[in-house]
């Protein structure tokens, strides 16, 4: 099984357009939204939900009735998370689910709860499995919940005897960006030719080599700023990264986006006859033949 990661060193450098319009040019495939922060594939993909799983991540520190007043959990949080004033509670925004004062409480009041943390969700699209999730605000273990995803994608995948996973990664060099990449057969980075385009794509090239992932480069928008697309081909070449292709800025993507379509479905799109020609150069390295 092939698994395609696309991710970005900062957001908005197009990989989720990206992403989308491969699903459609694709053949035997299951889609995973793995940017569990800000999912937004399923925009541009129009889906029908299967299934719903809660997704738990961590656990989270409760103050029941028994509770003496004594001030002792209050003292031992590092986390400042126990809120005094009336009856004990605990702050669950603030709670790392640590478990000191579990331990250090005289009168057994406290106990950890499995922390419901977001959910993830298996949507159709045109007969394509989409593996999505939403990571609730202000909680933690986005890593988690990415693996989450991807376990299901393989799962179905296997199910359905598909033979390519195309994750659309989260942006960045985080958490869950880390988790969309490990184990992944092939990365392709999204990045932009602008200054801080140029920062992040070095700082997520170095996290993927860290993992030891087979990688090359796309450069969005190139012709915005055709100096800075100059120097991150040179730089590839001086680092020995293969260049899968160039995309140019072209205004039929944000009408395919409003539409809520693939811009590969829009006719004329140059935007769209640069991603054909990226997505066979990866089918050639899917079928073993090479870029």
């Amino acid at each position: 099984m092939f698994q395609l990661a696309i991710v970005s060193g900062k957001g908005g450098t197009g990989k989720t357009t990206l992403s989308g319009s491969l699903s459609v040019l694709f053949d035997s495939i299951v889609m995973a939204d793995c940017d569990v922060d800000a999912p937004n594939l399923h925009l541009i993909l129009e889906n029908k939900l299967i299934e719903k799983y809660e997704y738990f991540g961590g656990k989270k520190a409760e103050i029941s009735d028994s509770c003496i007043s004594c001030g002792i959990c209050e003292k031992y949080c590092r986390f400042d998370a126990v809120i005094r004033g009336g009856p004990y509670s605990v702050d669950p925004y603030a709670c790392e689910g640590c478990g000191m004062c579990v331990a250090v409480c005289p009168a057994d009041a406290i106990t950890l709860k499995d922390n419901k943390s977001g959910d993830y969700f298996l949507s159709q699209s045109n007969g394509i499995p989409l593996v999505h999730a939403l990571l609730t605000p202000g909680e933690e273990t986005s890593g988690g919940l990415v693996a989450e995803v991807r376990k299901l994608a393989i799962k179905v995948a296997e199910e359905e005897k598909k033979e390519v996973i195309i994750i659309d990664g989260a942006p960045g060099i985080g958490c869950p960006a880390t988790s969309s990449i490990t184990g992944t057969t092939y990365v392709l980075v999204v990045a932009e030719p602008t200054v801080s385009g140029n920062h992040d794509l070095a700082r997520i090239v170095e996290t993927i080599r860290h993992f030891k992932r087979d990688f090359g480069i796309v450069i969005n928008k190139w012709d915005l700023n055709t100096s800075k697309s100059s120097f991150i081909e040179s730089w590839c070449g001086a680092n020995g990264i293969e260049l899968i292709g160039k995309i140019p800025f072209d205004e039929q993507v944000e009408k395919a986006t409003i539409m809520g379509k693939p811009v590969v479905s829009i006719k004329g799109s140059e935007a769209a006859e640069a991603i054909v020609r990226i997505a066979q150069r990866l089918k050639r390295k899917i079928s073993g033949v090479g870029g």
